[in-house]
């Protein structure tokens, strides 16, 4: 699909990236997880990996293992046919049928070791990856019991879509009724994934109400930003809650656009996506110490999250993920040069030096916070996709 606005500058070529993208998912990122990530006594993955990839904690966490059985399949479907990744993809998965649901098929939050449940279904963003995972391990497999499973989870998500947390929420719903953007953002992604499993009009139907609700409820225009939080009617909170912005969250979020925009031939969803990808980069990034902030105000007070100043891995992966696909469609020059800034800062500050995968956890300064490669929140599946994706794209 040809959708470029503007002619490609010769001054920022970012084809000489592709080989330094692949060559680190194949040979530095992926045999990392091959190796330690596998538990072959009870099933399914360790994720709480030190830097040198010893294990230190062995509760699994189910929307990381669903997270790694799609990397793998991922890899599996759009790499090579490598069996050993589709073996990988199916060890996880067969942990996660047998230990990961409630009576009721939601997906719990955490397990033990040898795949008790120990955190209830609080949210439904475990069944989230799990659907992403058992579907893209479908393509690979053509199982009609990882379509059930994908099926059967999607639909849940579906039905809880207004309500994620049920139960299990600590909130009054009537007296401050937020919205989350963190819904609608990996919905924006997942539909496409599943897309041969649930068909193309229901992939449309549900990806015209995400975009409207992103593009038009999300994304304040008068601000010209998008919230992570908002009202139900749409309008924005005073509050902590309500004046957060996510940098890392709307830039993720842009390049699903940009894939949506492609999908469905929307040059107009495309350079919105790429204008407030720049827009958030601008505005999440420190121009004392570099790198993006995870959390910020909007009216500029102090954030409620004590780690608002910290740099995260994710968050700068998928700004190189968007910023390459925003320059390879329109062609804007400013995603290129952002590109090579970001790029080295992401290179020089998580890429570990001495030992495989990347660092996840900065201070503002830049300097290592944590030295660990996995843990509770970070797995096999960042900086795994972002390589891949980056790679693709800029090949």
């Amino acid at each position: 699909m040809d959708v470029n606005s503007k002619e490609k500058s010769n001054s920022c070529d970012l084809g000489k990236y592709a080989s330094i993208y692949f060559d680190e998912l194949l040979n530095n990122v992926i045999p990392f997880w091959e190796k330690h990530s596998l538990d072959k006594t009870y099933g399914g993955y360790f994720s709480c990996l030190d830097r040198q990839g010893n294990v230190f904690d062995t509760d699994k966490f189910m929307w990381l293992q669903g997270r790694q059985i799609f990397t793998f399949s991922m890899l599996y479907n759009n790499v090579e046919k490598k069996q050993s990744w589709l073996d990988i993809a199916l060890h996880g998965a067969d942990f996660a049928k047998k230990h990961g649901r409630d009576k009721d098929g939601n997906w719990y939050f955490s397990l033990t070791q040898e795949g008790k449940p120990l955190v209830q279904p609080y949210n439904i963003f475990s069944d989230c990856f799990a659907v992403m995972g058992f579907g893209e391990l479908y393509k690979a497999t053509d199982s009609e019991e990882f379509k059930k499973i994908t099926l059967d989870t999607y639909h849940n998500i579906i039905y809880r879509k207004n309500n994620p947390k049920g139960c299990y929420s600590k909130l009054i719903p009537e007296t401050r009724p937020l919205k989350n953007f963190s819904l609608p953002m990996i919905l924006s992604n997942l539909a496409l994934i599943i897309e041969d499993i649930i068909g193309t009009a229901e992939v449309e139907d549900l990806l015209k109400n995400v975009v409207k609700e992103i593009t038009e409820s999300f994304y304040q225009k008068d601000k010209g930003l998008i919230f992570e939080n908002i009202l139900s009617d749409g309008s924005l909170s005073d509050s902590f809650e309500g004046r957060i912005i996510n940098p890392g969250h709307v830039i993720e979020a842009m390049w699903f656009l940009m894939d949506i925009g492609v999908r469905f031939n929307n040059k107009e969803l495309i350079d919105f996506a790429v204008e407030n990808t720049l827009k958030m980069i601008d505005y999440g990034w420190d121009k004392k110490h570099g790198g993006i902030f995870y959390f910020m105000d909007y009216k500029g007070y102090p954030p409620q999250q004590l780690e608002w100043d910290q740099k995260l891995w994710w968050v700068h992966i998928e700004t190189l993920i968007a910023l390459a696909k925003g320059y390879q469609l329109t062609g804007n020059s400013e995603c290129a040069k952002w590109f090579e800034t970001i790029h080295n800062y992401t290179w020089q500050h998580f890429k570990d030096p001495q030992y495989p995968e990347w660092y996840g956890y900065l201070n503002r300064q830049g300097e290592v916070l944590l030295d660990l490669k996995g843990g509770k929140w970070k797995g096999c599946f960042h900086i795994p996709r972002g390589l891949y994706q980056i790679y693709k794209t800029i090949k």
